[in-house]
């Protein structure tokens, strides 16, 4: 393993355009959670509403911190307890809009502690996995909450596109805490962002109920 990784992922002027739509898309469905939802229960094993949207956000804050430049504090990526969850995401989403847009950005190497310590990860590639994150999670959030996650055909493709070569099936998948849990079979006759969250681990027919 080299310490700069380069795997391909959608063209560098397109992975910039397609996370911002992801991203803003899930903040459409973040804002129409009703305020007696944040308990809801979530495909992501234990996790409430809240604490999905509390990762969410300090994921976004981390993503920013690495498009930054420099050394990046560990804590920065910490999930705290939100008490407004709604507002907290929506200023995270303009962080990470922002420093993903800034000049220069897709020349610049993200660090990713989360992922590992000190590896850099060219800018065009760490925003591929942040791409990923957001039309997966958007999903979460949105059949938690009993809404539409209607991610556009393209941004479920780039995703899917992403993650085959990114998130290999393996021992990795199956360790308490990992990102996607192993693939699961999709049921029936099944769309593209089916498929795509089947290959993470999600039940496409998941409900709260």
């Amino acid at each position: 393993m080299t310490d700069r990784h380069t795997a391909a992922v959608p063209s560098e002027g397109a992975v910039q355009e397609l996370d911002r739509r992801a991203v803003l898309r899930s903040a459409q469905i973040v804002a129409r959670i009703r305020d007696d939802q944040w308990d809801a229960p979530t495909p992501c094993g234990d996790w409430t509403l809240r604490r999905l949207l509390a990762h969410m956000t300090a994921q976004h804050l981390g993503f920013a911190a690495a498009a930054d430049g420099g050394p990046v504090d560990e804590s920065v990526w910490r999930e705290t307890p939100l008490a407004d969850p709604r507002g907290a995401y929506a200023a995270s989403v303009h962080r990470v809009l922002d420093a993903f847009a800034a000049d220069g950005v897709l020349e610049r190497e993200f660090v990713l502690p989360w992922i590992h310590p000190t590896m850099r990860f060219a800018a065009p590639r760490a925003i591929g996995f942040h791409l990923v994150d957001y039309v997966v999670h958007g999903w979460d959030v949105a059949v938690s909450a009993g809404l539409p996650a209607a991610y556009d055909d393209d941004l479920v493709a780039a995703a899917a596109e992403v993650a085959v070569k990114e998130v290999p099936v393996g021992p990795s998948r199956e360790r308490p805490g990992a990102a996607f849990a192993p693939p699961v079979e999709p049921a029936g006759s099944t769309s593209a962002a089916d498929r795509l969250l089947a290959s993470l681990g999600r039940d496409p027919r998941w409900s709260p109920a």
